[in-house]
Order: structure tokens, then sequence, then C-alpha cells
């Protein structure tokens, strides 16, 4: 299977800090990858160079066999939907105004949406459960309802590829649970790729297909939960004691701090 996305030995620093070094993996259709790793691992620098915010200073990024940096930024648009911890509106925007700026790259210089516009932002919203607010100011909303209504921006995109920083910072237990039961939902049944940077470990465990844990701007490791939560390489990354078991309900990983 033709890989969505390939990063070939990125290498990528701020000034004299190097932040990223010789980092290599592919991303497929469908499939949902973790990152996990320390504050200052480089995981948010991964992000903005598979969305092309940043340019690596070393390897290649290719889309579809073809490099990132060839795309024009309505076009990367159309395949790659970043949602960002930083999100910063200067005016009162309505939520469903909010959800349509995810359609610009369908749309040309001077068009207005229509009606495809309006039904993609409709499904988006009704995904995310946040159809009830569409007509609410995006400043009205709590820090949670806010998220689930960036990401409802993100899938208005329709991209190939959603990449996602810390999606469950604000949102409590059960909305966490269900925005990564909507993640994998998405990777099923539409063939969308998701890279979701997170520091919850356990629901990176139980939904991600794969986990790529980052230790000091390098992959520690790459592969399944079973492969890489482990309490070596845990403890390895983290700095701190844990014990790692299995979930009773799903036999996956479960990280416990001692």
């Amino acid at each position: 299977m033709e890989p969505i996305l390939t990063l070939s030995d990125i290498g990528f620093g701020y000034g004299r800090n190097r932040v990223l070094a010789h980092i290599g993996f592919q991303v497929h259709a469908g499939e949902i990858i973790g990152i996990l790793g320390p504050n200052g691992s480089g995981k948010s620098t991964l992000l903005k160079l598979m969305d092309g915010i940043l340019l690596p200073h070393e390897g290649e990024i290719l889309i579809r066999e073809r490099p990132l940096s060839d795309f024009k930024r309505s076009d990367l648009a159309k395949e790659v939907a970043m949602v960002s911890q930083e999100n910063h509106f200067r005016f009162a925007f309505s939520v469903m105004e909010v959800v349509l700026m995810g359609r610009f790259p369908h749309l040309g210089k001077t068009q207005f949406e229509g009606k495809e516009d309006i039904k993609a932002a409709l499904e988006a919203l009704e995904a995310t459960h946040t159809d009830h607010l569409a007509g609410r100011s995006l400043d009205e909303l709590s820090g949670g309802e806010k998220q689930r209504v960036l990401i409802a921006r993100a899938l208005a995109q329709e991209p190939n590829v959603i990449l996602l920083d810390e999606p469950t910072s604000f949102l409590d237990l059960k909305y966490k649970r269900e925005m990564f039961r909507l993640i994998t939902s998405m990777g099923k049944s539409k063939g969308l790729s998701v890279v979701i940077v997170s520091h919850d470990i356990d629901l990176a465990s139980q939904y991600c297909d794969r986990i790529l844990l980052l230790n000091k701007g390098v992959i520690h490791k790459l592969g399944v939960p079973e492969e890489v939560i482990t309490a070596t390489d845990i403890e390895t990354v983290y700095d701190c004691p844990v014990h790692v078991d299995r979930n009773p309900a799903t036999g996956k990983p479960r990280v416990s701090i001692i």
C-alpha cells in the first residue's frame, strides 16, 4: 500500500538548538499514529513540519510520493489539516463560521460557500457533537467545546491526514474518550489518517494503531502499543518509575506511576 505521508531522515532546529534528528516513518490510509514523549521532545515541532508550517533542515517529506515543498498552501490544505494548541480569533465568529473556514481550500478567490460546503460543515459539526452550538459565538464556549469545534473545522476541510496537537487537553474524562473514539471511527470509516500528539499514554495505547515514542528529538521506538509501551521504555524516556500491565477490559498496555 502506498503511504500517504513519508518522512525521510528529517532534521530540524531553532538556531543552534537542534530539536529533531533522523526522523523517519510513514503514515498509511486509515492509520492512527500516536506521538508520545515528554515536554521538549519535539512533538509539536514534528507536527508543524508535517503540515508545512516549518521546513526541515535535513531530509524530505513526501505526500503520495510528491515533495511537500512542491505544494501550494491551498493544495496542501486539501491533503493535510492541522489542529494546533494555539488558536486565536480576532473577531467573535460563530461556530458555523469557524467550521466553514475549513472549506477555504475548495473555494476560488472570489467564491462564497455553497450547498456542498454547508453540508460538509454540518456533517463535521454532527460528527464532533457540536451541531447544537452552530449559532453560538466561539468566545462563549468552554475550552473543551472550542477544541471539538476546531476538530470539526479540520473535518470540514476534507483532508486525507489530520494532525492533532493535544486535542484532549481541555476535555473531561467523558469527552477525552469520545474524542479518541471519534478519531478511530474517522480512520476506519473514511480512510482518514490521523497523527495525534498526546500526553495521555493510556488513551493512545487504547486507540492508536502505532505509537511513536520521541526522546530528546529522536525516535526512541516506533511500533504497535504492545511493543512501545513497556516499563523499560517509558521509564527511560520519561525518567519516572512506572508499572505497565494490561487493561483488563481491552488487553492494551496500561501505565501506572509507582
